[in-house]
């Protein structure tokens, strides 16, 4: 045996420490059971690959408008319903990206929005059953920069966009039997994160976003949203939902500096 060859097994090993200490590293700096504690008060999670699923691109184009899509898996058979989904981007300065409540009567399947991401992170989805239990799936993305990525829009053009709404439908093949409807809001705003810096000035933007908004079919709930720095300008919700004959749509949004923006629409010729 030769000296190279004795030395083998003592480097197969070091380099195994080298490889292992980054992953052990990281699974000890894991954020998420101190966002139980904090987001959910330590409570029970179990297991949601068969409640909610969550879609993200693993390397995300760009990290400022990273899709992400919330999606129902409970069988129709189930008595349970989805009152509320949580969508907690773990390694973000602020965690929590946004919690979407159902309505009761509204059958929200399914929840498409965009989103910042600023690391590489795991990225959860948290749904609170009828039953009352919490269930939680994941994914994980690989994004950076994305709350202090600029602006699309410069201050003026994003000023001018400020709490302009728009309502779009789009057609499904079993709508006209199921009463399923497919809709998209879309809401000018810059949604600053407070990490992003004026490229003139050199100073932080204060922070301002959407953090409140309801959408109803006449006065009857489809969904809310309470959102945080981490949902990407200018809002964009697209959902299913299904429909209580109501003619009207309407959204409500409020945003960090205490403006409301209201709007509605003729469910039969949406628009802006």
């Amino acid at each position: 045996m030769t000296r190279w060859t004795r030395r083998l097994p003592l480097m197969a090993a070091l380099l195994g420490i080298a490889f292992a200490l980054p992953a052990q590293a990281e699974e000890a700096d894991d954020p998420w059971p101190g966002l139980v504690q904090d987001i959910f008060n330590n409570r029970a999670m179990n297991d949601g690959s068969a409640v909610i699923g969550i879609e993200m691109p693993y390397r995300a184009e760009d990290a400022a408008i990273v899709p992400v899509t919330l999606r129902s898996k409970l069988s129709p058979a189930d008595g349970r319903r989805i009152r509320s989904i949580t969508l907690v981007i773990d390694r973000n300065p602020a965690p929590m990206a946004a919690k979407f409540e159902l309505g009761a009567d509204a059958n929200v399947t399914e929840i498409s929005t965009r989103v910042r991401v600023n690391n590489y992170t795991d990225v959860h989805a948290v749904a609170e059953l009828s039953d009352g239990q919490l269930y939680v799936s994941k994914v994980y993305v690989k994004a950076s920069g994305g709350c202090s990525a600029p602006a699309g829009k410069n201050a003026e053009e994003a000023q001018s966009r400020l709490g302009k709404m728009r309502y779009r439908q789009f057609a499904r093949e079993e709508a006209q039997a199921s009463r399923i409807r497919e809709a998209q809001i879309m809401i000018g705003h810059p949604n600053n994160s407070g990490l992003q810096m004026d490229q003139v000035t050199q100073l932080y933007i204060p922070a301002f976003f959407v953090n409140q908004l309801k959408l109803t079919q006449d006065d009857s709930p489809v969904l809310s949203m309470e959102g945080g720095i981490s949902i990407s300008e200018d809002p964009n919700l697209r959902f299913t939902y299904v429909s209580n004959g109501a003619k009207r749509f309407r959204a409500e949004a409020k945003d960090t500096d205490g403006h409301v923006f209201r709007n509605e629409w003729d469910v039969e010729k949406p628009g802006t």
